[in-house]
């Protein structure tokens, strides 16, 4: 019992399958990913598939991003339909990956001769692979969702690993438009199961002594995570309409969240959409607000800042936005760019 108890501990990770927490949709990222009361479109799949409840058409949606000055690639692709007028279903796939990584492990051999031609190339990529459903309850206003997610990760030709987890989520919307939202993340703690290569692991270990000798954990579980936010949209004047969202991201677990104890962790997140006629969006938001320890022992607060507009014609809608993802060095800025279509207006 003790012993079974000690590896769930090693096996639990505050930070697992991260790559899941990025987010998607230019549109929500311009708006510092705040959208967890407020998504209703095939975007809903990742944010809250509550909201897929909304689709009344096909809907589709792509989006690329580049991190790290364009090291890691981030893609990803969705497709949703309504089932009646009460239901939808949506799928999508994820992925994130650093190719063409140096394998410089072979390069000096036995003899300490150092061979170029023994360099090889290969890519450290992440999968998930969601279905996602959302149903609105016969109480008024309210929707509920769930997401399964399959989870496939490779490290080159040295380990690969699968999961499987589910999200739960709800939503409200009042007539003064008010909205509500909660996502509950890996309900399930949500699993991967690493398959190491025991050859190459091997020729690993044994190119530093000393280094690298103990076997890699095969087993990650995902803890839940908890997001809540409300949102409100109002007229301003005439054509202009603004929408606004504030977020608050929960971990159970003691991070460098501004509010943070042995328990939870709670980083907020607000957007603000101004539109007008629903046909040019511009879009701010701020998240990712953390606490950390400077080099003379001072303590400051960083966050992400984001900036984002957004065109619609007919039924497509073309996204743009610009986040800063590591603003305490303040020079990692990303660009990401998506498009839906809504084949609603092509009836």
């Amino acid at each position: 019992m003790v012993i079974s108890q000690i590896t769930l501990a090693q096996a639990l990770r505050n930070y697992s399958n991260e790559f899941l927490n990025l987010g998607v949709d230019a549109a929500a990222f311009g708006m510092g990913k705040s959208v967890i009361a407020s998504s209703r479109d095939v975007n809903s799949i990742y944010w809250n598939p509550a909201g897929l409840s909304n689709i009344e058409d096909y809907q589709g949606a792509l989006m690329h991003a580049e991190y790290f000055q364009g090291i890691g690639k981030y893609d990803y692709g969705s497709f949703a339909k309504p089932i009646d007028g009460q239901s939808a279903i949506a799928v999508a796939i994820i992925r994130f990956a650093v190719d063409d990584i140096l394998n410089t492990t072979q390069l000096i051999d036995n003899q300490g001769n150092i061979n170029y031609d023994r360099i090889s190339l290969f890519s450290a990529a992440d999968y998930a692979f969601n279905i996602g459903y959302g149903r609105k309850l016969p109480l008024a206003g309210f929707d509920i969702g769930f997401n399964a997610k399959i989870v496939h990760r490779n490290i080159g030709d040295f380990a690969s690993s699968w999961g499987f987890g589910l999200d739960a989520a709800l939503q409200y919307q009042t007539k003064k438009n008010w909205q509500f939202g909660l996502m509950l993340r890996d309900i399930t703690t949500t699993f991967n199961t690493w398959q190491i290569d025991q050859e190459e692991f091997e020729r690993i270990s044994q190119t530093v002594p000393g280094q690298n000798q103990e076997s890699p954990e095969t087993l990650e579980l995902t803890k839940p995570k908890l997001q809540i936010g409300v949102a409100k949209s109002i007229t301003i004047f005439r054509d202009f309409s603004l929408l606004s969202e504030l977020d608050l991201n929960m971990r159970f677990a003691q991070t460098n969240d501004i509010i943070s104890t042995s328990a939870l962790s709670i980083s907020p997140a607000l957007g603000i959409q101004l539109d007008y006629t629903k046909l040019v969006f511009l879009r701010f938001g701020v998240n990712n607000f953390q606490e950390f320890r400077n080099f003379d022992n001072s303590e400051s607060i960083s966050f992400e800042p984001n900036l984002g507009i957004g065109f619609k014609y007919k039924g497509i809608y073309i996204d743009y936005a610009l986040t800063n993802i590591a603003s305490a060095s303040g020079t990692l800025f990303s660009n990401i760019f998506s498009v839906k279509l809504d084949f609603l207006y092509f009836r």
